[in-house]
């Protein structure tokens, strides 16, 4: 009975924030790749897992399943879990999001230097 509710599932339409590519947050600095797996390869096969490990990402990973439904379960299943007494967050990669934070003063005054560097007007 659970496989046909399951074969059900596969057709419906997936919202379009929904992609293979997780984004986990508030993770235990010292996580490993291995403890990752672990956590994550219950919902399907893993395609690719990356830890933050510098000072701005400690805290983060990237989580790519090889099936968008096994992605979509992982994240509901996951988001608020307990691990090693930090509640994670588990959000859908959005690049358009994640890219739009960037520092758009910054980028306009680099922009004015190389103008003027180059003697562009």
């Amino acid at each position: 009975m659970a496989f046909s509710s399951l074969n059900q599932n596969r057709g419906a339409r997936l919202p379009p924030e929904v992609n293979r590519i997780l984004f986990v947050r508030n993770l235990p600095y010292k996580i490993s790749s291995e403890e990752m797996y672990e956590i994550f390869g219950k919902y399907g096969a893993i395609r690719q897992i990356r830890v933050g490990t510098l000072k701005e990402t400690k805290g983060t990973a990237y989580v790519v399943y090889e099936d968008i439904y096994d992605a979509k379960n992982a994240c509901e299943h996951l988001s608020g879990f307990n691990v090693c007494g930090r509640y994670i967050v588990v959000l859908y990669y959005q690049p358009q999001r994640a890219f739009s934070k960037m520092d758009t003063e910054k980028k306009k005054e680099e922009l004015e230097q190389m103008k003027a560097k180059y003697g562009v007007t």
